[in-house]
């Protein structure tokens, strides 16, 4: 299995990114012909013999279901290697461990506040140490550089304020140094973004968004092509233990067959929505990286084939902000992003509560900030929705 699998992965890189995505790594189960890859629902595997193996044993180390996500993941994402877990934050864990204590990572302060919880309250008091600058503005992410910096964290575009970061011009930067450079790709999907070609070390997904992408299962991934790291990943990966089940491994493959399909969609009702939120009287300013007059538009037409689905937004009036949020019906107020229903989002009080003020309002995270995730439905309906839920705000 292990043979044929590799060899139908080759033949599929030269295939179109649409198409690797409906056929995966492997397009069919060798042994029976399926072509929806099996749940192999099995917490452990029978040796043939002492010191021999199937090539699988326990499934927390190795599971096939799993093994095939991970390989089609790796696949689109133009990579060599990809590690499945239960979130996006196990993902970022297990990366975190292949540091030592006394290494400096930069991170972009416009992030999600799960990521900087995770950093501050924790890691930090292991030895690491944290500095959160825009790294969309090429000469601070370079004035932070310390000599025991050792990587390069960024979101691009971040989250919640669609800022765009040079991939190319950080990748030079940190590898001069010796170090390594981390692209969180959540928000792109490697539909419309690979960091891995833009010189990227490793890619962070949080596969319950985009990748899922039906807001029904939780998944993280890395993805690279280090070589040298791939060995100490899955170590990590195995001890921790926070691995991706069968199931979920399943829904995940599931959902990348249609992932063209709906970022096509998600992007063009983005676009459509954001535009015509930006003439909404109640609303001040309105932050989508598709537009012409975004700071970064050229770089994002540079290094990305899209924009994605993502809109943030300012109220003129914050007060306005927990009526829009119980009055919208069509669109769910609710936390996450990327599936196939439209979500609306307090960053301020749901995804980046655990950042300080002081760091919060200097990224623009305020009581006027409002994200939008925008789903695959009719683009009229979600904006009918909000004009509905606007009316109440008097």
């Amino acid at each position: 299995m292990e043979n044929t699998s590799e060899t139908v992965c080759g033949c599929q890189k030269k295939l179109s990114l649409e198409t690797r995505l409906v056929h995966g790594a492997t397009p069919f189960d060798p042994s029976t012909g399926a072509i929806s890859t099996p749940i192999y629902q099995s917490a452990t595997f029978r040796h043939p013999g002492l010191y021999e193996s199937t090539g699988f044993d326990y499934s927390r180390v190795i599971n096939p279901t799993r093994e095939e996500l991970e390989r089609t993941l790796a696949l689109v994402e133009n990579g060599r290697h990809g590690l499945a877990f239960a979130t996006g934050m196990g993902a970022i864990s297990c990366l975190i461990k292949l540091y030592r204590p006394g290494d400096h990572f930069i991170v972009s302060e416009d992030l999600y506040g799960g990521t900087y919880r995770l950093f501050q309250e924790y890691y930090r008091l292991y030895g690491f140490s944290f500095s959160y600058t825009d790294t969309s503005d090429f000469g601070k992410t370079e004035a932070a550089l310390r000599p025991e910096t050792r990587a390069l964290f960024i979101e691009s575009p971040s989250n919640p304020m669609m800022k765009v970061t040079d991939i190319r011009g950080c990748a030079r930067l940190i590898h001069a140094k010796g170090g390594h450079l981390i692209v969180d790709n959540t928000f792109l999907s490697p539909y419309f973004q690979n960091p891995l070609d833009l010189g990227a070390d490793i890619v962070v997904h949080s596969g319950t968004k985009y990748l899922a992408g039906h807001n029904d299962t939780l998944a993280g991934f890395l993805v690279h092509s280090r070589d040298e790291l791939e060995e100490e990943l899955r170590n990590i990966q195995k001890s921790e233990g926070a691995t991706l089940s069968p199931f979920d491994s399943w829904l995940v493959l599931r959902g990348l067959k249609t992932l063209a399909l709906r970022m096509e969609r998600h992007q063009s009702n983005a676009l459509k929505i954001a535009s015509w939120l930006r003439e909404h009287p109640r609303v001040e300013k309105v932050f989508f990286t598709g537009f012409p007059d975004h700071p970064q538009y050229d770089l994002s037409r540079d290094q990305a084939r899209g924009f994605g689905g993502m809109i943030s937004f300012y109220l003129k009036n914050p007060a306005d902000a927990p009526v829009l949020l119980k009055n919208v019906s069509l669109i769910l107020f609710a936390e996450s992003l990327g599936g196939t229903e439209s979500l609306l989002t307090y960053p301020v009080v749901q995804t980046h509560s655990a950042i300080p003020e002081q760091m919060r309002l200097s990224a623009g995270v305020d009581e006027r900030l409002m994200r939008l995730s925008a789903g695959i439905e009719n683009p009229d309906d979600l904006i009918n929705d909000l004009q509905m839920a606007f009316h109440s705000c008097g």
